[in-house]
């Protein structure tokens, strides 16, 4: 007789996660996901252990929606052995919030039932997060707080999110968060009478865990026990490893460290997975029988889900090696990996900011005689409101230093204004609204802000939009305003998203532009851009997850490469401006994705000659380039990456 199998959805986060999401990422995560099966009666998830309750009541309260995934023929006998026989995988030391949590156990579940899985918004949430620059920053506070539990049963407090990590704008609201959610997720609490309640009974964890243990809290092996499963796995992952093992199988248990230990050391991304397939435990054997596993231990490699590579026995060097091949072949290195680039790995990659403050009470003043002087005024906030605005909210805030700076002001009605301000007055006229802005985006709060106002009608695009035709001194302001845009990571990659065709064109203009003021301006934002671009180039070859997001641009990468040249071959009284180019050209051609298009573009525009000349007599000032640091930069860009 068949039996309807459900999905009860709970957010660990109680809506916080949707509200603050966008606001600490930069991307919208709408719940943090927890899951649990139901079937015959009885939910059962997975957290402290493999747990058992009666639908609905668990200590998560109830669910927010219930996912119908359909009947299975399984009986209740063969599901309870089931369970029984996984618990030693799905113990309270193994769980991860991020790798090995209630989803893997859910989704393992529905394999084993329906041949069905969970919906990839449950599935993909980790990758999701880990996408972004501030979850790719948390990823060593969650498994450190993970690896505690290991050793000691309890979580471990998360310590200070660190420097990467404040790009969002409040830190400590989500490490609070973040450690709520966890203790939600892994708690052994429940709302429900204890007879309602069955943790069944798992292995307690080695005390001391073994230092292979304990590392593989950060780089799990993935479990399988049905087809479906694995068949998710390798739809999820680029490169796949494969354990077949058995329980009574002695060899497995000697090149089982091995194993883990290439888990710890490889699985560097989420496109890389190790799975472990124990042929005794659920369904595993109908995974062995389709790919022809007959004796254990058996490893098979695939690339892509297609199979590449199968060993049988104890061979370790060989399971080193295949390991290694498979990742080559699956990411293969950048060329420009091998070159030795001292000039250029040694150029900071931190933002050049503007950081001078004005004298705020002359800026309001220009503004405000503007504002008495528009003959006409339109837009939701009038001429009064604007002012108020400026007077009372904007000053005062930018005026503020450290502690004193309001905690809980709303910059909405900074928006209202700016926008009221960009409707009614001329570009020649707002260079003291984009000279806030400059200032006000070197504070925290107001980049975590802007980055989930990044819309039509964000501040910065608004001013952005005001920009063709614009005299110098709204020109200048600007380019100032959005480099210090760059240097917050989520506004960075936002702006590369979605306006990059817009900055582009303000930025090769002024590049070209008369004033030398202007062109050092500009040069900054140019390299601004192009160390936002290394860095997370830097992460891809690392293999960071936060270097997924990179948004390359072929005909991007080009345009900025002849936009560079012709800049720098033009350029003959700034050294500053040479230098600032040449290393914004040379971050644009590091590890670049469209590196052969690049090198050709280089040879056609005689790019070595044009560098060259830079340090010769009359190429820059009358002596060439003099700054060492500067002159090391342009013959390594020449010699190494022009031919």
């Amino acid at each position: 007789m068949s039996a309807l199998v459900k999905v009860y959805v709970y957010d660990l986060s109680k809506g916080l996660a949707g509200q603050l999401s966008l606001q600490l990422t930069g991307k919208q995560i709408d719940g943090v996901w927890h899951t649990s099966v139901v079937a015959f009666g009885k939910e059962i998830f997975y957290g402290p252990g493999i747990c058992e309750t009666e639908p609905g009541r668990s200590h998560h309260g109830s669910p927010l929606s219930i996912i119908d995934i359909g009947e299975t023929s399984i009986d209740e006998q063969t599901f309870v052995e089931y369970l029984s026989q996984i618990k030693e995988h799905y113990t309270a030391d193994k769980y991860h919030l991020l790798d090995f949590n209630c989803n893997s156990f859910t989704n393992d579940c529905l394999g084993f039932l329906t041949g069905g899985s969970l919906p990839s918004y449950i599935k993909d949430l980790p990758s999701d997060f880990l996408s972004t620059p501030f979850g790719a920053a948390l990823r060593p506070t969650i498994d450190a707080m993970f690896r505690g539990r290991a050793s000691t049963g309890v979580l471990t407090p998360p310590p200070d999110i660190g420097p990467t990590a404040t790009d969002s704008p409040n830190p400590a609201l989500a490490s609070s968060l973040l450690q709520a959610v966890a203790a939600s997720a892994t708690s052994n609490s429940s709302g429900a009478p204890s007879s309602s309640r069955n943790y069944l009974p798992t292995p307690a964890p080695t005390s001391p865990p073994t230092p292979v243990q304990s590392n593989s809290l950060t780089s799990p092996v993935h479990i399988a026990t049905n087809s479906s499963s694995f068949r998710n796995v390798l739809r999820t992952h680029r490169a796949v490893v494969a354990f077949f093992t058995s329980a009574t199988c002695g060899p497995c248990r000697m090149i089982e460290p091995v194993f883990e230990d290439l888990a710890s050391s490889k699985s560097r991304t989420h496109n890389v997975a190790f799975v472990k397939i124990d042929l005794s435990v659920g369904m595993s054997n109908a995974v062995g029988g389709e790919y022809g596993v007959r004796v254990t231990p058996t490893f098979i490699l695939f690339l892509d889900g297609n199979k590449t590579h199968e060993m049988k026995g104890v061979n370790a060097p060989e399971l080193r090696s295949q390991v290694d091949l498979l990742l080559y072949q699956a990411f293969p290195p950048h060329p420009h990996t091998v070159l030795s680039l001292p000039a250029i790995e040694a150029i900071p990659l931190n933002a050049i900011l503007s950081s001078q403050v004005p004298n705020l009470d002359i800026v309001l003043a220009k503004v405000t005689g503007f504002i008495d002087a528009a003959p006409s005024w339109s837009g939701s906030a009038t001429k009064e409101d604007t002012r108020q605005i400026l007077a009372k909210n904007i000053i005062p805030y930018l005026k503020a230093r450290g502690s004193s700076s309001p905690s809980n002001i709303s910059f909405e009605p900074w928006k209202d204004a700016t926008t009221s301000l960009a409707t009614n007055l001329s570009a020649g006229e707002l260079f003291p609204i984009a000279d806030m802005w400059r200032v006000a985006l070197l504070k925290p709060a107001v980049c975590g802000w802007s980055a989930t106002k990044l819309g039509p009608e964000s501040p910065i695009l608004v001013l952005l939009s005001k920009a063709e035709g614009a005299p110098r001194s709204y020109t200048l302001t600007l380019l100032k305003m959005i480099s210090n845009a760059f240097a917050n990571k989520v506004i960075a990659r936002e702006l590369l998203l979605s306006s990059r065709s817009s900055i582009t064109a303000v930025l090769v203009a002024a590049l070209l532009h008369d004033d030398a003021t202007v062109r050092l301006a500009a040069a900054s934002l140019a390299f601004n851009m192009a160390a936002h671009l290394q860095r997370l180039r830097i992460e891809k070859v690392r293999g960071s997850v936060e270097g997924d997001d990179v948004g390359e641009n072929e005909d991007w990468d080009v345009e900025m490469t002849s936009a560079l040249l012709e800049v720098i071959e033009r350029e003959k009284a700034n050294e500053e401006i040479v230098y600032r180019l040449t290393a914004s050209l040379a971050l644009l051609i590091r590890l670049s994705p469209s590196i052969e298009q690049l090198t050709s573009l280089l040879e056609v525009l005689q790019a070595q000659k044009i560098l060259k000349d830079k340090l010769e007599r009359g190429g820059c000032g009358d002596a060439g380039v003099v700054k060492k640091e500067a002159r090391k930069l342009i013959e390594e860009v020449a010699k190494e990456f022009c031919p």
